[in-house]
């Protein structure tokens, strides 16, 4: 049983980060689908860098701005800056195609347009200013955590919920994944929530997140009927957004 939340844990890593992971070599899960209760834990482990670099920044003397844009940069390293790829590749295929085929054919094109160079520029810049308006290192840091597990777990909404738009694909292979995965990844978000911010700021952050993954799910289904990789990416810098907005 352990051996196999293991292998859950380092496929849920090689998926959502560059972390030289496949170093264990351990085998993959048989089914990827259930690896991800482990994304709100890849989310702390994220969100944890960026607070230790901005704790390290801030006892530098370094300026707030300064601090909050080398913690996200830390964590578009540790990432391989995969969700704000997502989040570009969906603005241009949702702002800049006619039918659902173009959109999805736009968004498989490596190019950014300027729909989705607008939309990393003010993902980027409202994180940064959040994290810049808060009153201590302490918060920005324990602010950064909470916006990482709760973006991956407003991920595992979304695919628990939403059809995949494609046939193919790494999101179509991880849509619907069981329930007790799901469940045991919102669960621990929560209890990370909770834990880190107190039962009444953890209500409202969780209820950010969970607007913020309504708002994406009602909008990819508008657009293109159902959900993608891209999708779940910018899934993650929304709810990330909108937590920090409302924490800072």
């Amino acid at each position: 049983m352990i051996t196999e939340r293991l292998r859950e844990l380092v496929s849920a890593l090689m998926l959502l980060t560059r972390l030289p992971v496949w170093r264990l070599h351990l085998p993959m899960p048989a089914q990827p689908s259930r690896a991800v209760w482990a994304y709100p834990l890849v989310g702390v482990l994220i969100g944890a860098a960026g607070a230790a670099v901005f704790a390290a920044a801030s006892l530098a003397a370094l300026a707030p701005w300064v601090a909050a844009l080398l913690a996200l940069c830390t964590q578009m390293l540790l990432t391989g800056a995969l969700h704000e790829d997502g989040l570009a590749d969906m603005a241009d295929g949702f702002g800049g195609g006619r039918d659902a085929a173009r959109k999805l054919e736009i968004m498989r094109d490596s190019r950014v347009g300027s729909y989705g160079v607008l939309a990393l520029i003010m993902a980027v810049a409202l994180r940064a200013a959040s994290l810049a308006a808060s009153a201590a290192p302490a918060e920005a840091a324990v602010s950064l955590i909470v916006a990482g597990t709760l973006g991956r777990a407003a991920m595992l909404a979304v695919l628990a919920t939403t059809k995949p738009a494609r046939a193919d694909g790494l999101a179509a292979s991880l849509a619907r994944p069981p329930i007790t995965a799901t469940a045991s990844g919102l669960a621990i978000a929560l209890v990370a929530s909770c834990g880190m911010l107190g039962a009444h700021q953890a209500c409202l952050a969780c209820g950010a997140a969970l607007l913020g993954a309504l708002l994406i799910r009602w909008l990819t289904l508008r657009q293109i009927g159902g959900q993608t990789g891209d999708v779940l990416g910018a899934c993650a810098v929304t709810v990330e957004t909108l937590v920090l907005l409302l924490l800072a």
